[in-house]
């Protein structure tokens, strides 16, 4: 397969949509016509294909089986579309059943072979070391971290992560960068089995430790992890900070993804 924009695209499509990540401990899926329902996790999911083949009131009726799903388990949910999915009236059908649109993000996707060596000139800061773990601690302090960095409370990441790497060890790779002892960044690799496919997440830092080269050097460390497994792409959805980063690295756009997110009212 070549890797030009169309081929990535088709490739991204056919491989990872309607695909659920990696399934914690405790959750569980279930099918809802042609999308895929994750319940179990801090909030519920929808996976679905590109062309979820409903229109109008059967869409409808589609969109509001998920949202009364959640609101009976008091619960909210997300339901992620993506720039180029159909049908065209998706945002606006979801924003009608009560769905609130969060940032939109750019879907962006490398070569793992040409990625996993650090940028030249961002070598890593003097006292940084970057380590994989599954100690219940450290994804304890990668929530922590993760609740400082973005200003609300993200603490039920460490369990989330637990439950991911109990389930499936050998699909997930978390790692952390430290400095002085302490957690200051962290991000991890998530391996799709049966694709050419691996998903890069986190990679927030804390504010005082930017410009060390740690963002950079956590994308080499996790690019070679994959690229040893013989994983072909990594994916990422990155924020706009994010995304001009990744491109200087050698990641290419494909297509954008955004978030709708409905919560019962008296979820805070």
């Amino acid at each position: 397969m070549t890797d030009d924009d169309t081929s990535l695209l088709a490739a991204y499509d056919t491989q990872l949509r309607g695909v659920p990540p990696v399934r914690a401990a405790g959750t569980r899926y279930e099918e809802d016509g042609p999308l895929v329902r994750i319940v179990g996790q801090f909030r519920g999911f929808v996976s679905a294909p590109r062309d979820v083949g409903l229109r109008g009131a059967e869409l409808d009726a589609l969109i509001i089986r998920q949202r009364e799903y959640f609101a009976a388990r008091g619960e909210a949910v997300e339901w992620k579309i993506r720039g180029h999915d159909l049908p065209a009236e998706l945002p606006q059908r979801l924003r009608a059943a009560g769905f609130v649109a969060e940032d939109r993000e750019t879907v962006l996707v490398g070569r793992a072979d040409e990625l996993a060596e650090p940028a030249a000139g961002r070598a890593l800061a003097d006292g940084v070391t970057i380590r994989q773990t599954a100690a219940a601690e450290d994804l304890r302090g990668v929530g922590a971290m993760l609740t400082e960095v973005w200003g609300t409370d993200m603490h039920w990441l460490g369990a989330d992560l637990a439950g991911r790497i109990e389930a499936a060890p050998d699909q997930i790779a978390v790692l952390v960068a430290e400095s002085g002892g302490e957690i200051v960044s962290a991000a991890w690799l998530v391996h799709r089995p049966g694709t050419q496919f691996a998903g890069l997440w986190g990679g927030s830092t804390l504010a005082a430790h930017r410009g060390r080269g740690i963002y950079h050097a956590l994308v080499a460390a996790r690019a070679r992890l994959a690229a040893d497994r013989g994983v072909r792409y990594l994916q990422v959805d990155a924020s706009d900070d994010s995304a001009p980063i990744l491109r200087r690295l050698g990641f290419r756009a494909i297509t954008t993804t955004t978030p709708y997110i409905w919560t019962p009212a008296d979820t805070p």
